[in-house]
């Protein structure tokens, strides 16, 4: 039986960002509903948040975020297993670099269909839900290249803009209904998509910052809803 906890959904859950939202909220108390592409991250994940939570419920599976069908079946999951949604956040997302004239074909599909349609489909099976508890918050994964063309950006901002562009439907489809949509657009995050980066972690947002942002805007009062926040590296962007 589910435990009365709050609960949060984040896709891609096992590294970088995801990783670091799972970890702020499940010491802060909250049950934890995650999916990730790797079977062994997601076992090893189960049991270590299982150990040191002992009193909270945790629900992690593999789960393709680009196939609509594996992002259904974990909602549908996750639905079963806990009564109220509190938080979503579709943080799962590839980054491949290229030019738009140049990059191979079906690299945008690839792109379009892991930075954005999970993030569509995931929303259209939980935020229902979250209506009919009138209560619920979204966090979009965005990003500086939601905003801002860059070189090499090629598909994967086409991506971005695109989810920026969802996140601004979704809040206005919602906002009379109790729910509440934020775009997290952050810069340079010291994740696995620098490792091989001789830079200084000074360089970077840490990963820990974008959860605690996620749970400062979550702490808000019913009436301030934050639509678009953008996180930088002090020096600037990379």
């Amino acid at each position: 039986m589910e435990n009365l906890n709050k609960t949060i959904i984040v896709s891609g859950c096992t590294k970088g960002i995801g990783r670091a939202i799972c970890e702020y909220f499940a010491q802060l108390g909250f049950n934890v509903a995650g999916f990730a592409r790797s079977k062994n991250d997601i076992e090893i994940m189960t049991k270590v948040f299982e150990s040191r939570f002992p009193n909270q419920h945790f629900f992690f599976t593999f789960a393709d975020a680009s196939v609509k069908n594996d992002v259904v079946k974990f909602a549908a999951d996750v639905l079963s297993k806990f009564s109220t949604i509190e938080i979503l956040v579709n943080n799962a997302g590839v980054f491949l670099p290229g030019n738009i004239l140049e990059e191979e074909s079906g690299k945008i599909e690839k792109l379009i269909e892991t930075n954005l349609y999970s993030a569509y489909h995931l929303t259209r099976e939980i935020v229902p839900h979250m209506i009919s508890k009138k209560i619920g918050y979204v966090f979009n994964m965005c990003s500086i290249a939601s905003i801002e063309a860059y070189e090499n950006g090629g598909s994967y901002s086409i991506s971005k803009f695109a989810l920026l562009g969802f996140s601004k439907q979704l809040r206005m489809e919602t906002k009379n209904k109790n729910i509440k949509v934020t775009a997290i657009m952050p810069g340079a995050t010291l994740t696995e998509s620098w490792g091989q980066t001789n830079l200084p972690e000074s360089r970077f947002v840490k990963p820990e910052d974008i959860a605690k942002t996620i749970f400062t805007i979550y702490s808000l009062s019913d009436n301030a809803d934050v639509e678009e926040i953008i996180i930088r590296p002090q020096l600037g962007d990379l």
